[in-house]
């Protein structure tokens, strides 16, 4: 298999692997990517590899190692096909409803269901981290049940609160600081999602599987 199939260069130090740009995103290609990410990054010579949609990217410190680098990532990704990702398994608490989740209600009248009925489906899913992205924490999860898909806000608030768990669109997830955003909220973790002070900054990595845990309180105003 030839590397100009699979890695291109980006700027003058880093390449990127794409084995599969127009596929769906598909999460057995992902934990490969997420092996060879590790691997890369026990190199010295790399400065970081970050895992995004179906690819990967790594940054070298030196740019006339990239004919190496190539040829080094391509026997990565070969290796790959034939190793087994460990998986983390998460579980995240979460506090439903009310002040922590103001557009529970909502969304179970769009989906007319009840509130407790929401936090089912939404707390009994697997979900899935295919990358970190947006902003520093953020994980991209897939698994949201079809039945809770719904649209984002029509006007995004300015301010959202660490922690605040939503759904937007097809997906769930969680904002890891304040920010302003255009999810519909349905809860909130105490957990800290991200601390750049932390040897690991991020608390999932791309790969780890995520369970939502309902808390007691929070349920009823």
């Amino acid at each position: 298999m030839r590397s100009h199939n699979l890695i291109y260069p980006l700027g003058e130090n880093a390449l990127v692997l794409s084995p599969a740009p127009k596929k769906a995103i598909d999460f057995t290609l992902q934990t490969k990517l997420c092996w060879i990410a590790e691997q890369c990054r026990q190199s010295t010579d790399v400065i970081n590899a970050v895992a995004g949609m179906n690819n990967l990217t790594v940054y070298y410190s030196h740019a006339e190692k990239l004919k190496a680098a190539e040829s080094h990532l391509l026997t990565l990704y070969e290796q790959a096909q034939q190793q087994e990702f460990q998986q983390r398994h998460i579980d995240i608490p979460v506090i439903y409803g009310c002040q922590y989740g103001p557009d529970l209600d909502n969304v179970a009248k769009l989906h007319q269901l009840s509130t407790d009925e929401v936090i089912k489906r939404h707390s009994q899913a697997e979900y899935r981290v295919f990358f970190i992205g947006f902003k520093p924490g953020f994980a991209y999860l897939d698994g949201l049940p079809s039945s809770l898909h719904t649209p984002r806000l029509e006007r995004p608030r300015l301010a959202v609160p660490a922690g605040s768990v939503g759904i937007g669109g097809e997906q769930t997830g969680f904002y890891p600081s304040q920010s302003p955003g255009g999810w519909q909220l349905i809860g909130r973790t105490e957990l800290k999602l991200f601390n750049p002070y932390n040897a690991e900054p991020c608390l999932l990595h791309p790969g780890d599987i995520v369970r939502f845990i309902a808390k007691k309180r929070g349920y009823k105003c």
